[in-house]
């Protein structure tokens, strides 16, 4: 019967049998090994000694196999030096996808897709110095499974840090702390469900994405329209709600004082449930940004934040404050949402950097910077062609071109000739027939060196789509 063998010092799975002549099952094994392409030329293999303590044999019966393979080709053995594969071998090709399912086209060389930071300004040194301040203090016990929830110092720090930039209301007990904002937008919504809601509101548009993981959770997605005013509160008919009043998601545009006093209003009285998506509200450019709706509401509203605008997606780490009454709900539900919490180190080290004040300094920085990037969009494009929608915040910004122009297809081809990542406004509607189209930039994404280029791109190609529809009227 094969086994499997992995050795100490170099990993190598064998597939070999004890029964027999064990050198000859092993050289086979080894020879197997390489011929497959699952050890490929130049890889180093295990010792002598590891491998034979690993697999219960003589030291001097694995060392006859290597010499005999040695002569053959398929390893090289030098004095002092690992024993690696043999270069110049050509083993079989290992398989791969059909060819249907693999993608060759290269990825844009500009890049303006929204929803990204400007991952090249992430505070590599200020994240260096807190991690190591991070272990050498950490407790052993804080290096273990962490509560569910979050780790209480990053939830006690949240909580102060909320309370004075965002003027959320908040205790360390009610903050949960997640694997980005799409993990806790799912244990929401499992949340939610299990306490009878069938029906979510979400703004009409929105990111599909997320309406995608309350849909996945077994909720119907009820569409509200936006105007300039925000979401129309009037006419949410769900017993919860998805919104993103600071700065609606994709339109960019602020909830209104009159409904948002309206949203809290209906949330006290009649128990709605609001997640309030507060995903770049650190990010306001003309003035002071508006507060959190949490604090007008705290035992109804649900307020959640990310890194993901503030220093990079790939973090995975979000936060949601919630009502008391939903702490113990969260907190049973989490099994049934798998082991998908951050690493204690990151959380242990984020709560390092706002406490220090590098968090802050890093959002003012980049706060400034984004100003500066959306008012050269702004100066870049022709209004003539294009109409800019929302307020100066954010990392994204919409335009929207006039009633019949291109379509969608027509828009992908042009970006794909000046090799430009954008988003598409469309998308975002959950009815899309006769709703306007328009393009969603987003002008964080790029390093500083490529904003500039990647600007031109996108000047030139919507200059290349005027020209393209003037020819098609004539």
């Amino acid at each position: 019967m094969a086994e499997g063998w992995s050795s100490a010092g170099v990993d190598l799975h064998l597939d070999w049998s004890r029964t027999g002549r064990p050198a000859r099952a092993l050289a086979d094994a080894l020879r197997a090994a390489i011929r497959s392409g699952r050890v490929r030329p130049g890889a180093i293999v295990p010792s002598t000694r590891a491998l034979a303590a690993d697999l219960g044999l003589a030291r001097g019966t694995v060392s006859g196999v290597y010499a005999d393979l040695a002569a053959e080709g398929y390893l090289t053995i030098r004095q002092g030096a690992p024993t690696r594969v043999a270069t110049g071998l050509h083993p079989r090709p290992r398989r791969t996808l059909p060819a249907a399912v693999i993608s060759h086209e290269a990825p844009p060389r500009w890049n303006l897709s929204p929803g990204q930071p400007d991952m090249s300004a992430f505070p590599r040194a200020a994240w260096l110095a807190a991690t190591r301040r991070v272990m050498t203090s950490a407790a052993t016990e804080s290096l273990g499974y962490v509560d569910p929830l979050g780790d209480p110092e990053l939830r006690r720090t949240l909580a102060g840090y909320l309370r004075r930039s965002r003027g959320v209301l908040a205790e360390p007990e009610q903050v949960v702390v997640g694997a980005g904002f799409a993990h806790l937008l799912a244990w929401w919504a499992h949340v939610v469900r299990a306490r009878g809601v069938r029906t979510v509101a979400f703004e009409n548009p929105s990111l599909d994405s997320l309406r995608a993981i309350a849909a996945g959770s077994g909720l119907r997605i009820a569409g509200v329209d936006v105007d300039d005013e925000g979401m129309r509160v009037s006419e949410i008919d769900a017993p919860a709600v998805v919104i993103t009043p600071a700065h609606q998601y994709p339109l960019g545009v602020t909830l209104g004082p009159a409904r948002r006093a309206a949203l809290v209003r209906r949330a006290v009285e009649s128990g709605l449930l609001v997640l309030e998506d507060d995903y770049d509200g650190e990010f306001r450019f003309d003035r002071r940004p508006v507060g959190a709706l949490q604090a007008m509401a705290p035992e109804h509203v649900a307020y959640a934040g990310t890194t993901s605008k503030t220093l990079a997606p790939g973090l995975r780490l979000a936060w949601l404050v919630l009502p008391q009454r939903l702490v113990r709900e969260f907190r049973d539900a989490a099994p049934a949402l798998g082991e998908r919490h951050p690493s204690a180190i990151d959380q242990l080290v984020l709560a390092d950097l706002i406490e220090t004040g590098a968090y802050d300094r890093h959002v003012r920085r980049m706060r400034a910077s984004y100003r500066r990037r959306r008012d050269r969009v702004l100066a870049a494009v022709d209004p003539g062609l294009v109409r800019p929608v929302g307020i100066a915040a954010g990392l994204h910004l919409v335009l929207q071109f006039p009633p019949g122009g291109p379509d969608d297809a027509t828009i992908i081809r042009a970006a794909k000739r000046h090799s430009l990542a954008i988003g598409l406004l469309t998308p975002n509607w959950i009815d899309p027939a006769g709703r306007p189209g328009g393009i969603v930039v987003g002008f964080a994404a790029s390093a500083d060196h490529a904003f500039t280029p990647a600007l031109e791109a996108l000047t030139s190609m919507l200059t290349g789509l005027e020209s393209s529809e003037s020819s098609t009227d004539h």
